[in-house]
């Protein structure tokens, strides 16, 4: 199948590592132009060098962006149109919220955690938005959470802020379907990440059990009895992102190995 990426511009937030990655990677692998983008610059300096590298496509770039701050964004989408001539593709990403129940967060976190989570979301678009419609396509995909299906246990910020996403990308969907721009919204399950590596030493910590423990455990919840990689969830947002997907848009989907039991 032709994904008809060659050439195209993909902007990837939260990028340096993990899932974004792995997802700036896999873009890059069907010859797009790829800018990715994260706080850290040392960090985005390697990643971009490891894309290049193992992919051989020269058509990889990063810059600096905090996405909690709106003019880093817009800066991020001006650079990306002025060196690939266009955006094309725009992969929301930031990194995940702290866990804990109810009783655990301020004010301050919970305005955090929208600033990160999902007021970037609402940024990144708005900005890339007018770019796609100048360009006549565009497609969005947001990487989320399985809570956007199934509510997670001591997740409360997650659970809370990657819903909103779900609703943006709805609305985003009818809005824009008639100039070609398609919005989707994808959650990871277990995928092999730091991220997930780190809420299993929390949990396992809460449970008062080794971390090994707690992973056979969870691996044995999963029908395909696994935890995921991050070149698998991948997959799925290039071909949401590609001009190969042509009639999904405003759907929410999760890529769990099966996961989650809601319909």
């Amino acid at each position: 199948m032709d994904l008809g990426l060659k050439g195209k511009s993909v902007v990837v937030t939260a990028s340096s590592k993990g899932l974004g990655k792995a997802t700036a990677l896999a873009f890059a692998e069907e010859g797009a132009k790829v800018v990715i983008s994260s706080r850290n610059r040392e960090e985005l300096q390697k990643a971009c060098e490891d894309i290049s590298r193992v992919t051989n496509n020269d058509n990889v770039s990063y810059k600096v962006c905090d996405v909690k701050n709106g003019e880093d964004i817009k800066e991020l989408m001006n650079y990306a149109k002025e060196k690939n001539g266009a955006i094309h593709v725009l992969i929301n990403n930031a990194g995940g919220p702290a866990a804990g129940g109810f009783e655990k967060f301020s004010d301050e976190d919970w305005q955090s955690a929208f600033e990160l989570n999902l007021l970037s979301f609402v940024r990144t678009s708005r900005a890339a938005i007018p770019f796609m419609k100048k360009a006549g396509e565009g497609r969005i995909v947001n990487i989320a959470s399985s809570s956007i299906k199934q509510s997670l246990d001591n997740l409360i910020l997650s659970n809370t802020f990657r819903a909103g996403i779900v609703g943006l990308a709805k609305s985003l969907s009818q809005e824009y379907a008639e100039d070609n721009i398609l919005v989707n919204t994808v959650g990871p399950g277990r995928i092999a990440t730091e991220r997930v590596e780190q809420l299993d030493g929390l949990r396992a910590d809460k449970l008062g059990v080794s971390v090994e423990e707690l992973k056979e455990k969870t691996e044995r919840s999963i029908p395909i009895k696994r935890y995921g990689e991050p070149d698998e969830f991948a997959k799925m947002l290039v071909f949401l992102g590609s001009g190969a997907n042509t009639y999904v848009t405003g759907q929410s989907l999760v890529v769990d190995g099966g996961l989650v039991k809601a319909l």
